[in-house]
């Protein structure tokens, strides 16, 4: 097992797909995206299983999507050989640390991405991520909550300009299609990318 075999079952535990998962997202993360005939070269086998791990855990992305839009959940997942996948901002972290460190450290990640986006309160963000999930229900979160949390970490005048970036760097994504939710909260629901909470995974996939 290497490096990044071990950082990666700190969130999949002993899952068959994790070595080949590793060599599939370490290629990802050079390129930005890797293709379905890509991952068949690397892993030698058949991808389908290793990119519905990887697909589940948000962890790649498909490029090919229902409306157009960036959501997850719009992302169609196909298995031909033309298909493209991306690997978030935030998790091109998490695997370059990975890979050096043998460790899945989101609080670094997070605070790389942000750093590199030029966010002056780069600082401030593993807090603020860490302060999302514990109030979320589901993995999900909504803009109001949102909100609250950045006026109590001295945050609130940025809180639109953080919601793009907690969307651009791949932390979270909207929920389009949960407008029984969005009616109830009276704000968009957003999604937190589950491989970003190592060892809570379980109520974040439920």
């Amino acid at each position: 097992m290497n490096k990044l075999d071990e950082g990666l079952s700190s969130i999949l535990g002993y899952d068959k797909t994790i070595h080949p998962l590793a060599k599939v997202l370490s290629s990802a993360r050079k390129a930005g995206r890797i293709s379905y005939s890509g991952i068949e070269k690397i892993i030698n086998d058949d991808p389908e299983d290793v990119l519905l791990t990887g697909y589940r855990w948000r962890l790649l992305i498909p490029t090919r999507s229902i409306r157009g839009g960036l959501d997850w959940e719009s992302k169609i997942l196909l298995f031909d050989p033309d298909e493209m996948y991306e690997i978030p901002n935030v998790i091109n972290y998490l695997v370059e640390n990975a890979e050096q460190k043998g460790e899945w450290d989101p609080d670094y990640a997070i605070a790389e991405v942000f750093k590199k986006m030029g966010e002056k309160d780069w600082e401030k963000m593993p807090m603020v991520v860490k302060k999302l999930k514990e109030i979320a229900k589901d993995g999900r979160i909504n803009a109001i909550q949102i909100r609250e949390i950045c006026e109590k970490l001295g945050l609130k005048e940025k809180t639109g300009p953080l919601i793009a970036e907690l969307k651009g760097s791949g932390i979270m994504s909207p929920k389009l299609s949960s407008f029984a939710e969005v009616f109830k909260a009276k704000a968009p629901i957003y999604e937190l990318n589950p491989s970003l909470f190592a060892g809570e995974h379980q109520s974040l996939l439920q």
